[in-house]
């Protein structure tokens, strides 16, 4: 079997045992195919399938020179590991090449999100658009977004029969097909009952259903609505995105003493060391209360 039947099979275990989402399936199978190439075309020994440690230590410091990002290299890394293990597990390889190499040096970046008060002309800018549906889906999906913290992906294939009404529950499934139950706000319940009143007449599972029913609303679809917002709330455009408010979500949720761990549930993230980005947040807390509160913090000199 070739190298190439090699990545097919480890594409597909991905997609059968891991449940990977098809852009996820597309980036693997990129980053694989960019190392295959660079063996080919930089005279390296050996091919995906055989390839040494020495190899991709070039490969990687051939990114270096190219001046790939570190968060490229890192996913690349991440893709390469995988790959090799499937290898190992397969019985196809006896060693894993990826073995003790190290992680490329990562800077920290802060999430962007808004003030509190963003969000609130963002909310009321929803029913000034001159589109009455237009503002219902708009009111729907930023309510919805800013009480849950859900991924853009996961809003617009939001089914109705997935909120609980009553209990006021998003039940949603996410990477990996992984379940959570997440609370909203009444306003975002009131928001949804709204929209799905007016769209009665679609018959559409979808709460955000496209131009046809039987499709949910697409991301470019949405971006144009949320553009529209952010003009009528005069922000910038360019500041205004649902990651942006999803960050929105989490930092507002932990600078109103929300726990760490609870936060990791609902944000639907698998390792808590990817919500501890946030805790930013509580360290500008604690700065301002030892400034406002100390004995000695606002004392002359």
């Amino acid at each position: 079997m070739m190298d190439g039947a090699y990545l097919e099979s480890f594409v597909e275990m991905l997609a059968a045992e891991r449940g990977a989402s098809k852009n996820t399936l597309q980036a693997y199978q990129a980053d694989l195919e960019d190392f295959s190439s660079y063996l080919l075309n930089a005279n390296q020994k050996g091919n995906l399938e055989s390839a040494s440690k020495e190899n991709i230590q070039q490969y990687f410091e051939w990114m270096g020179r190219e001046g790939k990002a570190a968060r490229t290299a890192a996913r690349r890394l991440s893709c390469l590991r995988q790959f090799y293990l499937f290898l190992v597990k397969e019985g196809i390889r006896g060693d894993d090449p990826t073995y003790l190499l190290q992680n490329p040096y990562l800077p920290q970046t802060l999430p962007k999100y808004l003030t509190e008060l963003e969000v609130g002309l963002l909310l009321v800018a929803c029913d000034l658009l001159e589109d009455y549906r237009r503002g219902l889906v708009a009111k729907a999906a930023l309510e919805i977004l800013y009480s849950s913290g859900l991924r853009i992906s996961e809003l617009l294939k939001l089914r109705k029969d997935q909120i609980q009404i009553d209990t006021k529950i998003l039940r949603i499934y996410g990477k990996g097909g992984k379940e959570r139950l997440i609370p909203i706000s009444e306003s975002a319940v009131e928001a949804a009952i709204d929209l799905k009143k007016h769209d009665y007449h679609l018959q559409s599972i979808f709460l955000f259903p496209g131009r046809d029913p039987s499709k949910n609303l697409t991301r470019q679809g949405f971006d144009k609505i949320l553009y529209q917002v952010a003009l009528m709330a005069n922000l910038d455009p360019e500041r205004i995105s649902p990651h942006v408010l999803r960050h929105s979500f989490a930092s507002h949720l932990l600078a109103h003493g929300a726990d760490l761990r609870s936060l990791q549930m609902m944000l639907g993230h698998a390792d808590i060391s990817t919500t501890q980005i946030y805790t930013h947040v509580q360290t500008e807390h604690l700065q301002k209360t030892v400034q406002n509160h100390h004995p000695l913090a606002n004392k002359e000199k």
